[in-house]
């Protein structure tokens, strides 16, 4: 249920709708799968690799507590700002959840 290839991010960061706060921004397209699928892009601006990686397992562990209110099956790459160091997990959850309400509403238009 990820995103793993270049390519993959590459089309999706071409062909995909974007949300963003100040914390994250969430690239999205409908998928080629019968799933949706998770990326996660955080560079070395954001922090040392165990805020990184603790980020990333936020970013899954929403994903995996949410992923069947995304409804149909897409294809979505967050990325992390410089600014998602500093958040607590809960506070880290309510930014998430606030982007995937923004996508439910780019998905009725």
């Amino acid at each position: 249920e990820r995103l793993r290839k270049r390519s993959e991010f590459v089309h999706l960061s071409k062909t995909g709708r974007r949300v963003q706060n100040a914390h994250f921004i969430i690239l999205f397209a409908p998928g080629h799968y019968q799933r949706s699928r998770l990326g996660v892009t955080i560079t070395k601006r954001v922090g040392n690799a165990v805020t990184r990686n603790r980020i990333k397992r936020l970013f899954r562990e929403f994903f995996r507590l949410n992923k069947d209110s995304v409804g149909d099956y897409l294809d979505i790459n967050v990325i992390a700002k410089k600014e998602a160091a500093g958040l607590t997990s809960a506070e880290t959850f309510t930014q998430l959840e606030s982007l995937f309400k923004k996508i439910e509403r780019y998905r009725v238009c």
